[in-house]
Parts: structure tokens; C-alpha cells; sequence
């Protein structure tokens, strides 16, 4: 049974994840992104705030700066990836996935959306989507 109250969390490895990503798609090294990781209440706080819902959810992302007004040479940010890994560690379970692997794709998905990727649409969600799968099967960081 996974402890989805104290799941272990590899900040190695969604570093290495989060580089393999910015690296894929040409992300502007000049982009700094932050990864948090946050508990539930935490999570339920920021998105009551910034997306009017109430309790946790797994994944937010807050887009800064826009990749497409980047200088070269000038420091920015990309924005921040805030995750849940209780939410996500209860969640895999659903998904078929482990909880590591769960965490892998929430990061990705939150990095998507901070360079503008949606999925309300199908076509849109079909396309992120399928990014997302093409780049957790390219990560080289380990078996999920």
C-alpha cells in the first residue's frame, strides 16, 4: 500500500526531468523555472486563490514570463510548478501508474501549460497530451 500521507519524492529526479523537457523544446536557457512541492492544505489554499476551487488538486502551473520575449542574455522566468505529492500518491493508483511515475507526468503537464499548452479543446488536449506521453517515453532519468 502506498503511504499517500508521506510519499517519498526524488527532487533529483523531477530536476532532471524538468531539464529534459526545457531541453526538448527548446526552452531559452535564460528561463529559470521553480518546482515546489506543497501538502494538501498548501495545495487547497493556492487553489482557492488562484483558481477559485476548493480542496487540493495535483498539479498547478503560473506562468511569468513569455518564452516568445525572451532576450538573449537576459535572465527570466519560465514561472512556477506547484505539485501535491498526496494528491498525486493517491491518485496513481487510478491512473495505473506508481506514485513516481504520476509525479513525472503532473511535472511535465505543468510545464506544458506554463509554455502555453491547454487541453479544453480535443484537438488542443490531444496534442498536449501526446507531447506529454513523447517526452516522459524520451526521459532517460529511470524506469517508471
Amino acid at each position: 500500500m502506498v503511504d499517500d500521507q508521506h510519499p517519498s519524492v526524488d527532487t533529483d529526479r523531477l530536476a532532471t526531468l524538468a531539464h529534459h523537457v526545457l531541453r526538448s523544446l527548446d526552452v531559452p536557457v535564460e528561463l529559470e523555472l521553480s518546482i515546489a512541492c506543497v501538502d494538501r492544505a498548501s495545495m487547497a489554499e493556492l487553489n482557492a486563490a488562484h483558481m477559485g476551487t476548493s480542496g487540493p488538486t495535483d498539479v498547478l502551473a503560473f506562468p511569468i514570463d513569455d518564452v516568445d520575449h525572451v532576450v538573449t542574455g537576459v535572465p527570466g522566468l519560465l514561472g512556477d510548478v506547484v505539485l501535491c505529492p498526496q494528491v498525486a500518491a493517491h491518485q496513481a493508483g487510478d491512473h495505473d501508474r506508481s506514485p513516481r511515475a504520476e509525479l513525472d507526468l503532473l511535472l511535465v503537464h505543468g510545464i506544458l501549460h506554463l509554455l502555453g499548452h491547454d487541453h479544453v479543446h480535443a484537438d488542443d488536449r490531444d496534442r498536449m497530451f501526446g507531447l506529454t506521453d513523447e517526452l516522459l517515453a524520451t526521459f532517460a532519468g529511470g524506469a517508471r
